[in-house]
This record gives C-alpha cells, structure tokens and sequence, in this order.
C-alpha cells in the first residue's frame, strides 16, 4: 500500500512538471536589431505552438527575416487598420510544412493584444510557416473582426514577454512604395530561434 502512494506520488509530481514544461514554453528569437522573447502558450493553442516549434527545432526560420510591417500609415486601401510586423520564411516555400487546421480566438481564448504572437493566413486553415506580432490591441484580428471578411480571424498563440523594442523598432523600419509600401527595404534578419528555459 505504502509502495503504490509511493509511485502514485511519482506520477503525480512527474505529470505535473510536464503540465508545466508544456505550459511555459519560451523561445529566443535572436534578430540583426536584438532579441525578443516569445512565451508560446501550448495548453490553449495545442495545433498553432505544436507547429511553430516544429519549424523552431527544425531549425527552419534560422535565416529567416522579418520582410513586412504595417503601420496606420501604410495601408491606404484599408478600412480597417492593424499594427503588426510579419515574418517567416517568406517565398521560400520549399521549407514550409503542411497547413495546420485554424485555432481562432473564440475556442483559445487569446486575444490580439499588444504583443500577441500569431499565424498569417489567407484562408482558415492555410497558416504555415509566417506569423506575426501585434504593435497595440489589435481586436480586429479576432474572430468576428472585420479586417478578414471571412471573419474568422487569425490564430494567436502567444506574446512577446521581453523585446517589445526591437519589434517597434522594426516596425518603423524603411518601406518601399506602391505595391511595396510594406515591404521593408532592409528586412531584419531572424539569426536564430530556440527553445529557453
């Protein structure tokens, strides 16, 4: 009896260790313009961190850069306006793994807040490799918002907890013009990206 309560124990003190390795999840992002670190938040958007640290410990977005950055002045044709940066492996698609089912932010709960950490997308569904970090509250970009007319918003599955900065910073970066108005002229280099304690 005292040797069962003695494993039951084990167990309970091994599970939760794991529940909250799962739960904590940070990564360092090291850019050309300094570091950020992102708290995934894998026990709400299981599918979305699941592949953002497949690409992570794969290595893939080593090399990678932010390329596009949307100020309230850059987006003209747009009613409704956003502030984020975005980036990812861009046009390389040959490093992009399949499309992962869309976790919108009525069934995760996280809200697109100054900034949240999320997939880009065109339609549900079709989020791969490129993400985006949120500059202010970006409610619009929930599900129900009207920045997509589907409605379904994107799918947020993190934050920035330190090097805010460096991504307002990269957001005031130099852009093109016309059909480039987003388009960093310099895009920022993604050194690196790993997992932290």
């Amino acid at each position: 009896m005292k040797l069962t309560k003695k494993f039951a124990g084990i167990f309970l003190i091994t599970f939760l260790i794991s529940c909250s390795t799962l739960s904590a999840q940070k990564i360092l992002v090291r850019t050309d313009q300094g570091d950020i670190r992102l708290e995934l938040y894998p026990e709400k958007a299981p599918i979305t961190c699941k592949n953002f640290l497949r690409y992570v410990d794969e290595k893939k977005y080593d090399g990678a850069i932010f390329y596009r950055v949307v100020r309230m002045n850059n987006q003209p044709d747009k009613k409704v306006k956003i502030e984020v940066i975005q980036g990812g492996l861009q046009n390389d698609t040959t490093g992009n793994f399949l499309p992962i089912a869309h976790e919108s932010t009525n069934i995760t709960k996280i809200k697109h807040q100054n900034g949240t950490l999320s997939m880009a997308r065109t339609i549900p569904g079709s989020a791969t490799s490129e993400f985006f970090i949120c500059i202010n509250d970006q409610p619009e970009l929930d599900f129900s918002g009207k920045r997509n007319p589907d409605r379904q918003g994107f799918a947020a599955f993190g934050k920035v907890i330190s090097g805010m900065n460096v991504v307002q910073k990269i957001q005031r970066g130099e852009t093109g013009e016309g059909e480039k108005m987003q388009s960093l002229k310099q895009p920022v280099k993604i050194i690196s990206m790993s997992r932290i304690n």
